[in-house]
């Protein structure tokens, strides 16, 4: 597990150095499904009180840009957690002047929040043959149900219909996760799709909504405005 992670850190780090904070550089082709696809992840919050969230795989903190421009009037106890040091450093850099939003290095959320959300994180494989790459899966979905105390938000790739040679990239059924993942949560397991990509959202919830709260210590985060 050890050196798929190494890899993992070593091929994002390549991307955000050749393309900079930009959607290209966590390996998205644009600003527009990246954000589509967290529309789909943030059905997972209650915006109507303030809460924590993690987010794993932050990359660059992309996903702050697109709460100060949906949920501007939001408060949100912001922590992004990236197994790339680059990542993190671009993601500091971008958002030093924003308070109560921390960036950590790692491959663990590190705190436990009311929310959790990881996007696109399992879908480059980089030809790990499928059961280890499915075991790394699955060690991070242990971690963001640990993390979590409401619940928690991930998206997969779904097959191709003619599926050509892809031996860098995960695809999968939505079956292939849901009953596991609502056994080892113990809530009910929301499927999205149908949203304009060729994928697949996954919304779990543990706890009713009514228990979210920001995380304690951390202090009520202040309300944004949109840039």
């Amino acid at each position: 597990m050890r050196g798929l992670r190494t890899l993992v850190r070593n091929y994002y780090s390549g991307t955000i150095e050749r393309h900079g904070p930009t959607p290209l550089g966590v390996d998205w082709p644009n600003g527009a499904s990246q954000y589509l696809r967290f529309v789909q992840l943030l059905k997972i919050c209650d915006f109507s009180r303030s809460f924590s969230l993690n987010d794993f795989g932050c990359g660059y903190g992309a996903l702050l840009e697109f709460l100060a421009m949906r949920h501007g009037e939001a408060e949100v106890a912001y922590q992004g957690i990236d197994i790339s040091r680059a990542m993190v450093a671009a993601a500091r850099q971008r958002w030093a002047d924003r308070k109560h939003v921390k960036f950590a290095v790692g491959s663990r959320c590190g705190r436990v929040a009311d929310y959790s959300l990881a996007s696109g994180v399992f879908n480059v494989r980089l030809g790990h043959p499928v059961r280890d790459w499915e075991a790394y899966i699955e060690s991070i979905l242990a971690d963001l149900h640990a993390s979590s105390r409401i619940g928690f938000a991930v998206n997969f790739m779904l097959p191709r219909d003619a599926p050509p040679s892809e031996s860098g990239l995960y695809r999968c059924e939505p079956r292939r996760w849901i009953d596991s993942l609502a056994k080892q949560a113990g809530g009910g397991v929301q499927l999205l799709g149908d949203y304009g990509l060729r994928e697949f959202t996954l919304l779990i919830r543990m706890t009713p909504p009514t228990t979210a709260r920001p995380q304690a210590g951390s202090g009520r985060a202040p309300r944004r405005s949109a840039r």
